[in-house]
């Protein structure tokens, strides 16, 4: 399966790029595709760009693929599936825990689903933490089309597999966490 990092993003709540910013020596977004190398049925990592960032990330060293709709993670998303089935995340989650990404290939491997998904008992999402069929691309292909932007709303929409967060192991939920302002970096630099 294809590891996926969405990274088109433009970061304005952060102030700058911080996919590029340096935490403990490292760009932020190479916490993220480090962790998820570590998962063991991730095969190959992508990462998906806009064309405003597309060069920076290619110093990288990893494959990289523009969004050219940059409407969201749902082109981003809709970008990755193109290459196939993919475990998406973004590039600005540090914390991934790479068994947990592993549960959940094994879940969407097993459910014979188009999407499984991380769900909260509130009936929230966590999206950038799902393994989707690269057929589900046709879903959002036709959402795009239509105006119609929302993740949230192809997922619940589509014949998804979801896994229900408070049965799992509460140290998995760190693995959801992504930075959005500066001051969300105060925990990873200890």
């Amino acid at each position: 399966m294809i590891g996926a990092v969405l990274a088109g993003g433009r970061a304005k709540r952060f102030g700058e790029d911080k996919l590029l910013f340096k935490i403990n020596g490292k760009p932020l977004v190479l916490h993220a595709i480090e962790r998820l190398e570590s998962s063991r049925l991730i095969d190959e990592i992508v990462i998906v760009a806009s064309k405003f960032n597309a060069e920076k990330l290619r110093t990288l060293g990893y494959s990289v693929v523009i969004d050219e709709l940059i409407v969201g993670p749902i082109s981003g998303i809709f970008t990755a599936l193109s290459l196939g089935d993919a475990f998406v995340v973004g590039g600005d989650m540090p914390s991934l825990i790479p068994e947990f990404i592993d549960y959940i290939i094994k879940q969407f491997n097993n459910s014979g689903k188009i999407v499984c998904v991380p769900r909260w008992s509130n009936g929230y999402l966590e999206p950038l933490h799902s393994a989707y069929a690269q057929e589900f691309r046709d879903i959002l292909g036709k959402r795009i089309n239509d105006g119609k932007y929302k993740l949230y709303d192809a997922i619940t929409s589509s014949d998804a597999c979801y896994i229900d967060i408070e049965a799992l192991p509460q140290e998995w939920q760190v693995s959801f966490f992504n930075v959005n302002k500066k001051e969300d970096l105060k925990d990873l630099t200890k």
